[in-house]
C-alpha cells in the first residue's frame, strides 16, 4: 500500500470516526457512528459483556470486540473499555468451589492440583499493571489483506492483575532441568462444540515464565475478573501476544519441548523469518513464534477529527509501551513526520505497564493537520511511520498512530 492510498484511507476513517466534541470550537468536522450490532445471536454483546456503547464489535463466533483509540485515555483500563478476543465459546456454568488448577506435564517432578482457595493461601499475592496487546492489532491496515479479525487499534489494555507468580507455582511443583517451556489450557469450548477439542492452548519459554511479573491471576482491577476476560482464573504474560495470557485457566504443563497445543504451530501466531514480499506465501517451516511485542504507542485525547480555533492550543495525550523494554521517548509530529518534537513520557509503574505521555501543540495557520506519535524503546527500537514488512496472518503492525486535526479562522 502507498503512503497516499494509506492517507486516503485514514482520512475517509477519520471522517467516519471524528470528534463528538471541539476543544472550544463550535462543531466538529465528524462524529462517531457506533456500530450497530444491538442483537446478535439474540443477544446485545454490550449488555452480556458490560461494555462502553463505542466499542467496535468485529465478530460474534467466537466473540471479538475492540475499542477505539479514545475509549483508552484511561490510565488503568475499565472492564468495559477492554477488547475481547476469544477462539472458544466462553465456558458456562462455573462453581469457584470446584474450580481448579492442576499443574503437570513430562518435565514436573510432581503433580499438584490447587483449588482457588490454595493459590491465595499458600503464596504471596502481586498486583502489577499489564499491557495485553492482540498479536493482530493493526491487521486492518496490511495489504494485501491478512486472514483473521480486522483490528484496527484498539486490541490493547493495560488492567491492574492481581494474582500469584506463575514461578512460585512452578517451585513448589517441581521442575526438571529438561524444562523448556510452559503451556496452558482453558476451560472455554470449540466453536464446533465438541470437548475433545481445544480452541487454544498455548505457552511461553521457561524463561518468560519465571518472570515476576508473568501471574496466575484471580483479580482484575481489585474485583473478580469478568468472564470475557478469562473468570476465576487467568495466566497474565506481559510483554508477549495476549494469545499466550490463557483465560478460564485449569491446567498447565511443564514440558520438554515447545509446546504442542492448539494454535501453537504457524501460522498461527508466527510470523516469517526473513522479509518477504506483500502476498507471498510462507512455507511453515520459514516462520517463527512471536514473543516480545513491538514497541507501539497510541494517542488517547484528542479523538480523531478534532477542531481547534487558531490560537488554541492542542493538548494531547496518550500510552506508549514495548514489550522489548521500557519506551525512553515518546515524538510527536504534525508535518506528516518531517520533523519531530518530544513528549513528556512517565516512567512504567512496573515492567510492562504502558507509560503515559503528554504535550502541548501549538499551530500557526488555519487548516488540515495529522499528529503522529512515535515511541522509541530503551533497546532502540522505534515505531516505523508506516506499515511494517507484510507477513501472511498481519501480525505486528506497529506504525505509528495518528489522528485527523482541522485548525479553523477564529
Amino acid at each position: 500500500m502507498s503512503s497516499e492510498d494509506s492517507r486516503r484511507i485514514f482520512i475517509k476513517q477519520a471522517a467516519v470516526t471524528g470528534l463528538g466534541i471541539s476543544l472550544g470550537s463550535a462543531n466538529a468536522f465528524a462524529s462517531t457512528a457506533a456500530l450497530d450490532q444491538a442483537a446478535v445471536n439474540e443477544q446485545d454483546p454490550y449488555e452480556l459483556f458490560g461494555k462502553h456503547p463505542d466499542m467496535l464489535l468485529l465478530n460474534d463466533k467466537p466473540w471479538n470486540m475492540e475499542a477505539t483509540a479514545h475509549l483508552l485515555d484511561d490510565s488503568i483500563t475499565p472492564s468495559e473499555k477492554m477488547f475481547i478476543r476469544n477462539n472458544g465459546k466462553i465456558p458456562t456454568k462455573i462453581d469457584i468451589n470446584k474450580w481448579t488448577l492442576q499443574v503437570l506435564g513430562e518435565s514436573a517432578k510432581s503433580k499438584k492440583t490447587y483449588s482457588l482457595h490454595d493459590l491465595r493461601s499458600k503464596f504471596k499475592t502481586f498486583t502489577y499493571q499489564l499491557t495485553i496487546e492482540c498479536g493482530g492489532n493493526g491487521r486492518s491496515e496490511f495489504d494485501p489483506p491478512a486472514k483473521g479479525n480486522q483490528w484496527t487499534v484498539g486490541a490493547i489494555s493495560c488492567a491492574e492483575w492481581t494474582g500469584v507468580r506463575l514461578k512460585d507455582v512452578l517451585k513448589d511443583v517441581g521442575i526438571n532441568e529438561d524444562a523448556v517451556y510452559i503451556g496452558y489450557y482453558g476451560e472455554d469450548v470449540h466453536l464446533s462444540g465438541d470437548h475433545s477439542k481445544h480452541p487454544i492452548s498455548r505457552g511461553i519459554p521457561l524463561a518468560k515464565a519465571m518472570e515476576d511479573e508473568t501471574i496466575i491471576a484471580f483479580a482484575m482491577n481489585g474485583q473478580d475478573i469478568p468472564e470475557a476476560h478469562g473468570y476465576p482464573l487467568r495466566l497474565i504474560v506481559g510483554g508477549y501476544p495476549g494469545s499466550a495470557s490463557g483465560k478460564w485457566l485449569s491446567r498447565l504443563v511443564i514440558r520438554d519441548k515447545i509446546h504442542d497445543g492448539a494454535k501453537m504451530a504457524a501460522p498461527s501466531y508466527s510470523v516469517p523469518i526473513r522479509s518477504v514480499a506483500p502476498g507471498e506465501e510462507v512455507p511453515t517451516e520459514e516462520m517463527k513464534i512471536i514473543e516480545e511485542m513491538p514497541v507501539k504507542s497510541l494517542i488517547t485525547y484528542p479523538k480523531t477529527g478534532a477542531v481547534i480555533t487558531l490560537g488554541q492550543q492542542l493538548p494531547i495525550r496518550g500510552h506508549a509501551w514495548s514489550g522489548h523494554d521500557e519506551v525512553i521517548q515518546v515524538e510527536y509530529s504534525i508535518d506528516f513526520g518531517a520533523s519531530w518534537k518530544v513528549a513528556r513520557l512517565e516512567s512504567p509503574v512496573n515492567k510492562f505497564a504502558w507509560q503515559h505521555f503528554n504535550a502541548i501543540i501549538d499551530f500557526t495557520e488555519e487548516g488540515y493537520y495529522e499528529v503522529w506519535a512515535a515511541a522509541t524503546d530503551k533497546k532502540g527500537n522505534r515505531q516505523p511511520m508506516l506499515v511494517p514488512g507484510w507477513n501472511p496472518k498481519g501480525y505486528l503492525n506497529n506504525a505509528c498512530h495518528r489522528i485527523a486535526v482541522r485548525v479553523v479562522a477564529a
